[in-house]
């Protein structure tokens, strides 16, 4: 019975760490998951999509579920400078996002100029289905310097 007993708490021990290393909602997690996949010439369409996993590099890496946009066929993602996976990105980071089951090794670069088009898109894209939260950004004159915006894109040999 000891040695049942012994493997029932083995196997709650990691179903616990699993559950508190995946990310969850707004919660960090370790693990991304997916298939390492090449990076496409060209995105798929991301209009039906709301979310992805994106992975940052550190010693304890952290992975972060957030919201994507396509402009011009370029992957853009944002969000407060005051977060943790800004902080980690800076200027410019490795990163691996995880889209639809895939994942992909991506540099954040992040964009400083002519950001209009970029945080219209995101607003465009998700005011229906979060209108209390878009209806909350504020406007892009109030958000200088308060929000990261950063074009994912393939990475530099």
């Amino acid at each position: 019975m000891n040695r049942r007993n012994g493997r029932v708490a083995f196997l709650i021990t990691i179903l616990v760490i699993f559950v508190f290393a995946a990310p969850i909602g707004p919660m960090p997690g370790f693990f991304i998951g997916g298939h390492a996949t090449p990076v496409p010439a060209e995105w798929p369409d991301t209009s039906k999509l709301d979310e992805i996993s994106l992975k940052l590099p550190g010693t304890i890496p952290r992975v972060v579920i957030i919201w994507l946009v396509k402009v011009d066929g370029t992957l853009f993602v944002v969000g407060s400078k005051s977060s943790g996976w800004v902080q980690r990105i800076g200027d410019r980071g490795p990163v691996e996002m995880r889209m639809q089951g895939n994942t992909y090794a991506l540099d954040a670069v992040a964009v400083t100029q002519n950001l209009e088009q970029v945080i219209t898109a995101y607003q465009d894209k998700y005011r229906p289905n979060y209108p209390d939260i878009v209806a909350g950004f504020p406007s892009l004159e109030d958000a200088q310097g308060q929000f990261g915006v950063y074009r994912l894109m393939s990475r530099r040999q």
